[in-house]
């Protein structure tokens, strides 16, 4: 199957009462690991890309022909899209320019003048193209690849101004953040997002920062009309965790004097990723869903 744009995946999931999750990818490895749970599972699933990823892959081209390749060989079938995330306004026409089917600009950081006006822009152009495009409002807490927020509440109404533009779905700060999420917090505002779901009840929601919020916060999230939750750092963690296991241990080195195989020394991780996505695809929803 060729990539996809999240529209047809997430409308569905909207109108079915499920979330498809967002894995972002780094590297080979991350993709064949999450490529490979979807199709496992039966799951539509989207491959999340950051300005800073896409640029240590060696830029948005390569992270097109490197997924579509990858679908092509290991005879994914279910749908699978390649997804900007967090992208800047010069990001998002690059990555279109590439080839990707679907696109965030974060304008959450600008005057909310501002952020109407860049997405009204690309929502034109995304329209034109057959593309899908992902719009914020209120800055998501914590830091993701230079990415910053502090995670202010979204303003209903700014959110229904900018859902009206167009888009096709909107992500909205209700108190998540990117990253480990620290003691003292306080959890997801579902009152601000049944707030913003009455303001903007057609439009999919997203919810980024997915890592370490509780299951029923997640299903909840769901009911509220969340239909793309992102998970990063979850992924990070496990996978260092098992490479360095793996290093600690001394399997990493070929005592005959060959050095090591980065192969073997990758694998665990990819597992450990696998593992991860399986567990929040089942938490989703997603499975058999596509």
């Amino acid at each position: 199957m060729a990539l996809v744009s999240v529209k047809e995946m997430l409308t569905k999931a909207f109108a079915n009462g499920y979330a498809v999750g967002q894995f972002n990818i780094n590297n080979l490895e991350w993709t064949k690991a999450i490529l490979t749970t979807a199709q496992e599972m039966n799951s539509p699933v989207i491959l999340g890309v950051s300005e800073g990823a896409a640029k240590y892959m060696t830029g948005y081209k390569t992270v097109v022909a490197m997924c579509a390749a990858m679908i092509d060989s290991l005879k994914i079938t279910v749908p699978v899209a390649i997804h900007l995330d967090h992208g800047t306004y010069e990001g998002a026409l690059k990555a279109i320019e590439a080839g990707f089917p679907s696109i965030m600009f974060d304008g959450s950081s600008l005057p909310i003048a501002e952020n109407i006006a860049k997405t009204t822009e690309l929502v034109a152009l995304c329209q034109a193209k057959g593309l899908s495009i992902e719009a914020e409002v209120g800055p998501i807490g914590g830091e993701e690849d230079g990415v910053h927020g502090k995670g202010e509440q979204a303003d209903p109404e700014e959110c229904a101004k900018i859902a009206a533009l167009g888009v096709t779905i909107l992500a909205a700060g209700i108190g998540n953040i990117h990253g480990i999420y620290p003691p003292n917090w306080q959890g997801l505002d579902f009152e601000r997002l049944a707030a913003i779901k009455r303001r903007v009840p057609a439009v999919p929601l997203v919810l980024h920062g997915g890592t370490g919020i509780p299951d029923e916060m997640i299903k909840h999230a769901i009911s509220l009309g969340v239909a793309k939750i992102n998970v990063n750092t979850e992924c990070q963690l496990v996978f260092a965790a098992a490479t360095r296991k793996y290093i600690e241990a001394g399997k990493d080195l070929d005592h005959k004097g060959k050095g090591f195989d980065p192969r073997k020394l990758l694998a665990p991780g990819y597992e450990a990723i696998k593992a991860s996505v399986k567990e929040k695809i089942n938490l989703f929803g997603s499975a058999n869903r596509a």
